[in-house]
């Protein structure tokens, strides 16, 4: 039997352009072609397979593509469309040009057939691919099927494949890219992958690229702090979806370095992006006269959430989508200000912890300066008080990452933990996570990274008394 992969591209309730999709990509050279599932519930609808219409359009959109009478088989997901008709098996079952099909959204071993097929859309999470295709440990023909696009935070990022009977890889589609082509299963491959930070840009790229071209959305706005996160947010922007589109605020207020102006706009020269600098002193100064200046929390809110009400106000008046630019381990903090620089519609790197941010940024700089070397080497700071740094108030980031990603992704106990580092940092570091809880449930989406994402994958309480 001729069996061809079709990985493409789904929206989530866009049924014309799902059906012309696969209409388009249906080859009748083959005996079976395979297609993504693509069941509203399946590309990220969420509360849509609720609505009566949506079902309904549902059911209209296979019987769309029967009523066609393509002569190869076409299996979407689980749904098989043959001789006209469309054909659900509860067991999961099909007898197809001879051969015993079984499709599956989980891998089930031991199922005896000539071709399994496992139709699950799967989200991109930081090197878990590798695993998920070595855990197919498989004795008859295998295909995995996925489709590209994305459901909010999360990004079906492809990467279908196929094994033979002797288990070994006969076929691996791209990441982030549609693909469709025929499967031999005779001839196998080598797995590859590229390096992970190449990944991390391919997907939040694709992310934002889909999230505007989903939603409308032309153009983008972004405050430029001379800071690693707005640099690293700024390039990707840039990457997505065009010099063009992105516009960089600067915003200096009497604590901001020279370093901070001059390598923003060092930055933007080298992205060729459009900058506009609107300072926020006179603005604190005018509202502190009446107040007793204390350079207190309070005060270093006001100049985040000025900051926030001029990216407002761009975004608004221009009809710009405003990226927030915090990363993880600030958001595991709390570091960061509600209605300040937490304010946005969208944030790439919001799953990256600062340590991956700087491994990210330093690998695009590796044909050649993208990111200024200064913005690379500075010591973070939210510049907010003189002479301010992050770790004023923050471990140093390898430790505080490495702690955040033991605990959260990994699951590893606070005592086991503290067998690596102190007992009072790792257990500050854990109590703050749970704390600052409060502040991510009023955070932007963004693009989810790993498996345990503050925006997808973690269900942490903002009221508890455990921590």
């Amino acid at each position: 039997m001729k069996i061809t992969l079709a990985q493409i591209k789904y929206k989530t309730g866009d049924f014309n352009f799902n059906k012309e999709n696969i209409i388009k990509n249906i080859k009748e050279n083959c005996d079976l072609i395979i297609f993504p599932q693509v069941d509203i519930e399946e590309i990220g609808g969420k509360d849509l397979i609720l609505d009566k219409n949506c079902r309904q359009a549902q059911i209209n959109f296979y019987q769309s593509i029967a009523d066609k009478n393509y002569k190869s088989n076409i299996l979407i997901g689980d749904v098989l469309i043959r001789n006209g008709s469309v054909e659900v098996c509860e067991d999961g079952f099909f007898e197809i040009d001879g051969e015993r099909v079984f499709v599956s959204d989980t891998y089930i071993a031991g199922v005896e057939c000539d071709l399994y097929v496992l139709a699950k859309n799967r989200y991109y999470a930081m090197n878990t691919n590798r695993e998920f295709v070595d855990n197919i440990e498989t004795g008859c023909n295998f295909v995995y099927i996925n489709t590209v696009g994305i459901a909010d935070a999360d990004v079906y990022s492809g990467l279908s494949f196929a094994k033979n009977f002797e288990n070994k890889l006969v076929m691996q589609m791209p990441l982030c890219g549609e693909d469709v082509d025929t499967v031999d299963f005779s001839r196998t491959v080598e797995y590859f992958e590229e390096p992970v930070e190449q990944q991390v840009i391919d997907v939040t790229t694709f992310a934002l690229k889909e999230y505007c071209e989903n939603t409308g959305i032309k153009k983008v706005v972004l405050g430029l702090s001379g800071g690693i996160d707005s640099a690293l947010t700024a390039v990707l922007a840039q990457q997505a979806i065009g010099a063009e589109n992105v516009l960089g605020i600067l915003m200096p207020s009497m604590f901001s370095s020279e370093g901070s102006v001059t390598d923003s706009v060092k930055l933007a020269k080298n992205l060729n992006i459009k900058t506009v600098t609107e300072p926020i002193t006179t603005m604190f100064d005018k509202f502190m006269e009446t107040k007793e200046k204390l350079h207190d929390l309070a005060e270093e809110n006001l100049q985040a959430r000025l900051r926030g009400l001029i990216l407002m106000f761009y975004s608004n008046r221009d009809g710009y989508l405003l990226l927030s630019t915090g990363n993880k381990s600030e958001s595991a903090m709390g570091f960061g200000t509600l209605y300040g620089d937490l304010a946005g519609g969208y944030n790439m790197i919001c799953d990256l912890t600062k340590t991956n941010v700087y491994k990210v940024s330093k690998y695009l700089n590796k044909n050649g300066e993208i990111i200024p070397q200064a913005i690379i080497a500075k010591a973070p700071s939210a510049e907010l008080h003189p002479n301010q740094k992050d770790q004023d108030r923050l471990p140093e980031y390898d430790i505080l990452d490495d702690i955040i990603e033991l605990y959260l992704e990994q699951n590893v106990s606070v005592d086991e933990i503290c067998e690596k580092y102190d007992r009072n940092v790792v257990e500050d570091v854990v109590k703050k996570i749970y704390r600052m809880q409060f502040k991510r449930y009023q955070g932007c989406l963004g693009v989810r990274l790993t498996e345990k994402s503050f925006i997808a994958g973690t269900n942490l309480p903002v009221v508890q008394r455990f921590y």
